[in-house]
Parts: C-alpha cells; structure tokens; sequence
C-alpha cells in the first residue's frame, strides 16, 4: 500500500479546508477506494451522456473499464493515476467513498429534530413500554444513545478512538472498520425490514460515504478530535447490526413479481405478444424488486431502465404513454414509497429518452 499522503485532514490542529484532489489521495492512501461526487453536491457525479441516455447493465459497462466515473461507488478506484486524471478534469467536485469496497461500516446519524414517530420505530425490535415518554426523542443522537445505554455500552457518538466527521446539517458519521468478511448491509433510519435505530442511518456493502474534508455549499465534512482513522467494528454494535437485519439473508432472494394488475394492463395494450413487453415486464419487475432493499439496490438505474423501455413502447403505439406512465409509476411506489417527486423525474427523463429510440417488432433499431 503506497503512503499516506500528508494533507490537512492528518493535522488536526489545521484550520484549513483540503483540496479534493488531496482528499481522494488520503483516502485511496488509506485503502479507501473513492469515486467522484457532483461540485458542491453528496450525490456521485454524473455518468457519461451514453450511459444517461442507454439503460444497460453497469457490470458490462465499458466506461468503467476505461476509466470513467459512471455508476457512482461502482466505479471507485485506488488507482491514483485515475485519481488525478479525475480530480484533474474538474478539481471541485466531491469525494466519495466505497463502504463496502472498503471494508466500511459508517453510522450516519441524523439530526433533523422532529417529533418521534410510532415507539416501535424508535429502536426496531425493542419494546418500549407505554409509560415511558419518548417525546424528547427526537434525532438520531437520541435513539442511539438510547441503545447503546440499553446494551451498557458506551455511545458511538462519544467514541474518541475512532474517526468521527461532523456533517454540515449537524449529524454526525461514525467510520468504523469491519473486522470479518460479512458483507454488511446499508440501511436508513426509517426503513421498514432493515433499520438499527430512527434517524441512524448505516452506509456499508452497496453503499458510500462523504469523505471528511469534502466541501459543498453548506458546509464542511469536518473530522473531529485527533483520531483520523477508523476502529474496529465493536462487538456489541456488530451484534446490534446482525439483529436489524444488516446481513444478507442466506442464499439470493427472488425478485419481488411484477404486479399482476400491471401485467394485464400491458398485455391488454396489445403490447404482450412482442420481447419488447416481455423486456417491459422484467425491468418493472427489477424495480418492484427494490422494495426489499432500502438503499443500495440502484433503484435510480433499475427506474430509468424500465421508463427507457417503456418510452420505445409507447413511441410506437404498443403502448399508451399515460399507461406507460402509470405502470413506472405504480412499480415506482412500491419500490419506494413516498418517493413519487424524484420517481417522476426519473421517469420523465427516461420515457424521453426512450421514445428516441422506438422498438419495433424485431426489438429496437
């Protein structure tokens, strides 16, 4: 592993805001593998034209293999060539890690006070008896503390011997190393099957993090105290993980089905006879799929894949565009509910793309 590279981030007596270049080089020095995030955004930047404009399976992707950034975390690299040559192309934008490329497990809590939800969301899988006021619980600094006094361990969020960041928002990211080879699983605070604690968020296998050091217009990914590396997972918090559900289950699960309603509907269209509506419904089955998985499923990709093929249908009159629309819409909820704004964005961009590219009844041109 080549040094790490002296940068701000590793004197914690500096006041100063590291380039990103140096960031990215501090942490790929670190086996971090890191991947570009958008100027001034937490999001990955964006992939190439061809891939924006061409649903297709990232793992065959040839911009990886070439060295672009497309796919986000997917593309993450400790190639400090590639590094530069990223960074070097546009010097502002953010930096990102691969949780699980990285052997990562970050807690992210969240500190949007807000009033508690249902006390069975609190702490997922814990009784809290009805006489106990939990009003006061409004953030994730809370439900953690809560668990880890419940466990007689000390709270992450005061853990001194490994590397904590202090979001712009007030939250707070956690890095600790994973000490095995479970694959952990990400998870945000408010999911349904897999969640460690309201407000708690966990970024691991599929999964990134922001970078400490990284910019964006709110602020500064500042690390706090001395500490600039990560400590090994603890015991008792990896056991809390193994009970919520961040491990995968045995095997592979099958994909979630494809509504039947939905399926009828396409086939009514006149659609069901040609590979087009077949390709239709397993790409709408692809994002339904996404429901079990609340983070880490590439559920953006899977939508823009199925608005992508249903745009080339209804650009030749397979299908109807409203009914198009309603199917992307209908897999959309359920996959993500509560999520219709940016389910629309990416369904309107997709379907346009597609209608560009009609299918025909030997498939596309």
């Amino acid at each position: 592993m080549p040094a790490h590279p002296r940068v701000p981030l590793s004197n914690p007596t500096t006041s100063s805001v590291p380039e990103p270049l140096a960031v990215a080089l501090w942490c790929a020095g670190h086996g971090w593998p890191v991947h570009p995030l958008a100027p001034g955004r937490k999001t990955p930047a964006a992939n190439c034209e061809e891939c924006r404009s061409r649903p297709h399976d990232r793992q065959e992707c040839p911009c990886r293999a070439s060295g672009r950034w497309c796919h986000g975390f997917h593309a993450a690299t400790l190639d400090t060539n590639r590094i530069r040559r990223w960074w070097g192309q546009s010097p502002r934008m953010g930096v990102g890690v691969a949780c699980g490329a990285a052997g990562l497990v970050v807690i992210d809590i969240d500190a949007h006070p807000s009033p508690p939800p249902a006390r069975a969301r609190l702490l997922p899988g814990i009784t809290i008896a009805q006489d106990i006021d939990v009003s006061a619980m409004t953030t994730g600094f809370h439900t953690l503390a809560v668990l880890a006094a419940l466990r007689g361990e000390r709270n992450p969020a005061d853990d001194t011997g490994t590397l904590r960041v202090r979001t712009p928002s007030g939250g707070l990211h956690i890095w600790y190393r994973a000490t095995d080879a479970r694959r952990w699983q990400c998870s945000t605070g408010s999911g349904g099957s897999r969640a460690l604690a309201w407000q708690v968020d966990v970024r691991a296998d599929s999964g990134y993090i922001v970078a400490p050091g990284t910019t964006t217009p709110a602020g500064t990914y500042a690390p706090l105290g001395s500490v600039r590396l990560p400590a090994s997972l603890p015991p008792w918090l990896a056991q809390e993980l193994e009970r919520t559900n961040h491990l995968p289950a045995a095997g592979s699960p099958a994909p979630r089905a494809f509504p039947a309603r939905a399926r009828q509907a396409v086939v009514a269209a006149g659609a069901g006879a040609i590979p087009a509506a077949r390709a239709l419904a397993t790409v709408l089955a692809d994002v339904t799929a996404c429901a079990a998985v609340p983070e880490g499923a590439a559920f953006s990709e899977k939508l823009n894949r199925a608005a992508y093929t249903a745009g080339g249908l209804a650009a030749t009159g397979h299908l109807s565009h409203d009914e198009a629309d309603r199917l992307l819409r209908e897999a959309a909820g359920i996959a993500r509910p509560g999520q219709e704004w940016r389910a629309a964005q990416i369904i309107r961009s997709g379907m346009a793309a597609g209608s560009r590219s009609p299918f025909r009844r030997g498939g596309r041109p």
